[in-house]
């Protein structure tokens, strides 16, 4: 997700050697994941159920619409549009699936009060995933002119979906903060992904708003404007507030700064709040929203490179433990 929305940055700007090497990174990397996955679902299906059941990471599983959706964006700025049509078709599929089937297992098949303690931000991942279907709906609906009509509904449909479930959650949230109070190991980088829905909310809008006239395109332009704009101001104002979180937690409280997988949730966030301005600022004849996100375009891919480094790090290292864990092991034959 973080790479791909990095790409689609650079490619807008015309760095197209480097995002060129980052839908690269990202093809890779989405394989790679679909494949992990698939075989974790069949070797382990009993962890698996109890992830999907979790609180704290089931709502983590609507990455893969949101990956698939961003990787397919990227492919459709290229002229792909059949593998990124493909991609929307299998997005689609999996995020009617999901959007009943996770709120099901994590909601209604438990207590209130142990569902409310285990939100965290992860739960924005929900609105992310539908408005990531708006997003590569919007994209190839000037494309597919067979069908424009059939595309411009899903893409405002999920694009309203979307923000309402933004509404929902973020209500929730705060009610759980209130409710349970806030902790510093608590407040990780997941909570990122609040100004990350948000922003993909505004992406999602900019490109409704420069779909093909439709029926549907013709009542709605004018909301998807002013409700990007909105969503904008509210992604601008929750970068502060998140960093002081961070400083908080790290700085005030001493929490220690090591490299998490769900640094990825800061990442992409950022990547999008960039996208976002770029093309809202380009839509909407807005230049300093669009000035805003080239900034905040670096920002995401310094970001993105420490992060990068970090994992690879990281996977050395736990490749290197796994090596003598297993030398250590082994049987030593006599002499």
């Amino acid at each position: 997700m973080a790479t791909g929305i990095l790409s689609v940055g650079l490619h807008a700007e015309g760095f197209l050697v480097a995002s060129e090497a980052l839908l690269v990174i990202a093809a890779i990397a989405y394989l790679l994941l679909v494949v992990l996955n698939v075989w974790r679902i069949v070797a382990y299906p009993r962890e698996v159920v109890h992830d999907f059941r979790s609180p704290q990471v089931a709502f983590f599983f609507y990455t893969f619409v949101a990956g698939t959706n961003v990787l397919g964006t990227r492919l459709a700025v290229d002229g792909d549009t059949l593998p990124a049509a493909v991609l929307l078709g299998l997005s689609c599929l999996v995020w009617l699936v999901l959007g009943y089937a996770v709120p099901w297992a994590v909601i209604l098949d438990r207590r209130g009060k142990e569902t409310l303690s285990g939100m965290n931000g992860a739960w924005f991942v929900w609105a992310v995933a539908c408005q990531s279907v708006a997003v590569l709906s919007a994209t190839l609906e000037p494309e597919l002119p067979p069908l424009r009509a059939f595309l411009s509904i899903i893409a405002f449909a999920s694009w309203s979906v979307g923000i309402i479930l933004y509404a929902i959650i973020g209500i929730t949230v705060v009610v759980r903060l209130l409710v349970y109070g806030i902790t510093p190991e608590g407040m990780g980088p997941p909570y990122w992904v609040a100004m990350g829905a948000a922003s993909i909310t505004v992406l999602a809008g900019s490109h409704v708003v420069e779909m093909k006239a439709t029926a549907m395109t013709a009542v709605t332009t004018s909301l998807a404007a002013g409700g990007s704009v909105v969503f904008w101001s509210f992604a601008t104002w929750l970068i502060p507030v998140l960093v002081a979180v961070g400083w908080w937690r790290h700085v005030t409280h001493k929490v220690p700064l090591r490299y998490e997988p769900a640094l990825w949730s800061i990442v992409f966030p950022l990547g999008m709040y960039a996208v976002c301005g770029i093309n809202l600022g380009e839509a909407d004849a807005l230049p300093v929203v669009a000035w805003t996100g080239r900034i905040f375009l670096w920002l995401a891919l310094a970001a993105w490179l420490v992060v990068f480094i970090a994992t690879c790090v990281h996977l050395v290292r736990s490749m290197r433990r796994t090596h003598v864990d297993d030398i250590s092991r082994a049987p030593v034959d006599g002499a």
